[in-house]
């Protein structure tokens, strides 16, 4: 069975719940949440010894902010360090030279397929299809190296006949969004923060009244706010860039869920496909 995704706490409720904290302990827990990715792995005690303070005080900050437990407020910390990691924090991992490093990025994109195979739940797609073939208009939001996935995702629904725009730089993400209603349907596809018009894309989308999907790789990215639903894939890599081995493996799911939820429909379209795929000018012939 997938896993639960835990409960994500809002940024906008925690930032609010730090300012309730006493100033002396919004300055113990400022250095976290800024740099997660030095405290996530400490127990309690080594981070009241790391911090100049007493794992007590820690967990009352703790509670304060609104975690349940210590080990929910690492798991938030976790989720930040991949929020917030750059290509040098890839880059500083423990290298094992050329040949070890390439089967470590290997290694890397199986660990993030899998871990999109234990938390995604299948019964999430029948009502997502649904949502598609409904929709007036689909729009697809995806910029900097995101337009990549967006572009799979919107050429393949355009395949299936479906009316879809993809929209990638910050005019036709505007220009896409602002004639949006309730009967459309948006896909809003960013990872770590976000970028800036593909999370405003999705804000503008859904207040005007459209149903907003959102694809990441951590809960507390921004479009989890303003989604009405979120689907995680881990970009996690070793080397400089981004892995979106997942992403596109999450992508598939959803054209395989799509197609197969009309499939005399999508057969209809492949059989009619058949014939250019074999024998159509586009294709090279020796």
């Amino acid at each position: 069975m997938p896993k639960p995704l835990p409960t994500p706490l809002s940024n906008v409720n925690l930032a609010e719940r730090i300012e309730q904290l006493s100033t002396k302990r919004q300055e113990i827990i400022r250095p976290i949440l800024e740099h997660p990715r030095e405290y996530v792995l400490l127990s309690v005690r080594a981070l009241a010894k790391r911090l100049g303070t007493d794992p007590a005080t820690v967990i009352r900050i703790v509670d304060g902010l609104g975690f349940d437990s210590y080990r929910q407020f690492q798991h938030h910390l976790h989720e930040l360090s991949l929020a917030f990691a750059t290509s040098l924090d890839t880059m500083q991992q423990a290298s094992s030279g050329p040949d070890g490093t390439v089967r470590n990025s290997l290694y890397r994109d199986l660990k993030n397929l899998q871990g999109l195979k234990n938390s995604l739940d299948p019964q999430r797609f029948a009502p997502l299809a649904k949502r598609v073939y409904s929709a007036r208009r689909i729009a697809v939001l995806g910029s900097d190296l995101a337009a990549v996935l967006a572009e799979y995702l919107g050429y393949h629904l355009n395949l299936l006949g479906l009316p879809v725009f993809v929209a990638s730089s910050a005019g036709p993400v505007t220009h896409t969004v602002r004639s949006l209603t309730a009967r459309d349907l948006v896909f809003a596809i960013s990872f770590r923060r976000g970028i800036r018009q593909t999370i405003e894309g999705a804000q503008d989308a859904r207040a005007k009244g459209a149903y907003c999907v959102g694809i990441a790789d951590t809960y507390v990215s921004p479009l989890a706010r303003h989604c009405h639903e979120i689907f995680l894939a881990s970009v996690d890599s070793v080397y400089f860039g981004a892995s979106y081995t997942a992403p596109i493996a999450l992508a598939n799911s959803m054209l395989t869920a799509i197609g197969e939820s009309r499939r005399s429909r999508t057969m209809q379209i492949v059989r009619e496909l058949d014939e250019e795929q074999r024998r159509g000018s586009r294709w090279f012939t020796p």
